[in-house]
């Protein structure tokens, strides 16, 4: 049985940091990681940094309840770090095993641990710690190379990292300190058991950090099996993952076919910057940032059709601002945590009130402002009201609008006169023909045709016939061979009939005999 203590923490609405605001080398932070962060701009941490990094530096289990976007990676992501012995360390050469992984951090996807790494390495930064990303959709032979040389920490999904194990090309075997993020993401996607066969290959001693944002049966049951005596961190109020304080929200009802419209002129409000658009389909994802690039707009798309290398050139070109606007499905959202996100767009109600928290929470960061706007389908009604009353949101009965409707340019301070279209589209070009060839250029062809009779070719040699002469009948009208000069004529094939025009005796029906 586990104890679990809950510390909660004081947060600054306006800052989203801790009152005292500490610094970093005030919690014991090696002083090579805080000259890291410091080159980042990073030197106050934020509630859940603050609270979780004495308690994981200690080497105790714990749980973090906190939403993405809330810190909580650099909450686990230094206190591995100062944990694990990089070769630049005086007592690197003294492990028993060195190059061997001595912390592991599973996530629910490829983009989220992309995004760790990154935070890892710049944390990291005098240190040099070997930190490796493990995901699927990519070649194995980079992923086994960075193995072999050795690394001190990585970062990848379950699906990979156990056919790594399994292969036995990965040893979890030394790891110190394990890390579950988005633990109840992973429930969702299925990796609950893949995660409990990689635990089962890791040190008994190891220290284990759990991070979710909601903490569903299944969690609490990985919790009891696998951490001992774990310290919950909360680093918000119990409500906090029902609400997002620092986000206006807008509801609309909008028809399906206006929604493109709504969404551009919705770009091009005062102080839009990047602005993220929640998709049903993947279908409708590629529709829509097509449809947007083909009215002027820099946008881009994220979904499951789309291979690893697009994906995160999507994500890359989104994050520099080379793209304002990036439509995704939610499966293909997951984990990412892009800055400065100024709106978000659900284009159809979402399925419940966690999705919808979960979306809107891609704004409205670290005490930053946010608009969420949600467009709600006539046949969705009902699914909204059902999300509005969990929530306890204030719009229950959606208003009716369409791309020019006065309260909509209000709400969301869209300039008068503002067109979803930045430029004409471009009318479309049939590709030129390549001019024909002069008739002596072009090959030469057989043109000849064979006259076939019964499917067989008639030989040019074959004796023409003509039919025999009028009134000639029966046997006497056998066709006779044509002289030179006259056509062949086609023999025609008839039932034979008497003198009189009777049917022949052979001929006559059964049933009359």
């Amino acid at each position: 049985m586990t104890e679990t203590t809950t510390l909660p923490v004081q947060v600054d609405d306006t800052t989203n940091e801790t009152t005292t605001k500490p610094t970093f080398a005030d919690l014991g932070v090696r002083p090579e990681i805080v000259e890291s962060l410091a080159r980042k701009g990073i030197t106050h941490p934020f509630p859940i940094q603050a609270m979780s990094l004495p308690i994981a530096m200690s080497g105790t289990d714990m749980i973090g309840q906190a939403r993405t976007g809330t810190g909580k990676t650099l909450a686990f992501g230094i206190s591995l770090l100062e944990r694990v012995v990089v070769p630049t360390d005086p007592g690197y050469e003294a492990l028993e095993f060195p190059g061997k992984p001595q912390a592991l951090v599973m996530t629910p996807t490829r983009e989220l641990a992309l995004q760790i790494t990154g935070d890892l390495e710049d944390a990291s930064q005098v240190r040099k710690a070997r930190v490796l990303t493990v995901y699927g959709g990519v070649g194995y032979e980079p992923q086994l190379e960075a193995l072999e040389r050795g690394v001190d920490v990585v970062v990848g999904t379950p699906g990979r990292l156990l056919d790594l194990a399994n292969r036995r090309s990965l040893d979890l075997s030394h790891v110190k300190v394990l890390v579950l993020d988005e633990a109840d993401e992973m429930l969702d996607l299925g990796f609950l058991p893949d995660v409990e066969r990689l635990i089962s290959r890791t040190p008994a001693s190891r220290q284990t950090l759990l991070f979710s944002a909601t903490m569903p049966s299944a969690i609490m049951g990985l919790s009891r099996s696998h951490l001992t005596q774990p310290v919950n961190i909360r680093a918000e109020a119990h409500d906090a993952e029902m609400t997002v304080p620092n986000t206006t929200q807008f509801v609309y009802q909008a028809h399906d076919l206006d929604k493109p419209e709504i969404v551009a002129r919705i770009i091009q409000a005062d102080h839009a910057g990047k602005v993220m658009v929640f998709t049903r389909t993947k279908r409708a994802a590629q529709r829509l940032a097509d449809d947007l690039e083909e009215r002027g707009f820099s946008a881009t798309s994220i979904h499951g059709d789309l291979s690893q290398v697009l994906r995160e050139k999507a994500l890359t070109k989104f994050r520099e601002d080379r793209v304002k606007v990036l439509v995704a499905t939610d499966v293909a959202a997951r984990g990412i945590d892009v800055s400065d996100i100024t709106h978000v767009i659900n284009y159809e109600c979402p399925d419940d009130e966690k999705a919808y928290v979960h979306r809107i929470g891609r704004t409205g960061r670290a005490g930053a402002k946010g608009v969420a706007v949600t467009f709600v389908d006539w046949q969705d009604v009902t699914r909204w009201k059902v999300i509005n009353k969990t929530l306890d949101l204030d719009h229950p009965e959606p208003p009716e609008t369409y791309s020019t409707s006065p309260h909509l340019l209000e709400d969301l301070h869209i300039p008068a006169g503002t067109k979803g279209r930045l430029r004409d589209p471009k009318p479309r070009e049939e590709a030129p023909r390549p001019p024909r060839k002069p008739r002596e250029e072009r090959p030469h062809r057989e043109r000849t045709r064979r006259r076939l009779h019964n499917g067989e070719p008639v030989s040019q040699d074959a004796p023409a016939t003509t039919p025999a002469p009028a009134g000639a009948t029966g046997p006497d009208a056998a066709e006779q061979p044509a002289g030179e000069g006259q056509p062949r004529r086609r023999r025609r094939r008839g039932r034979g009939r008497g003198e009189d025009g009777a049917p022949a005796a052979s001929e006559t029906p059964v049933g009359d005999a």
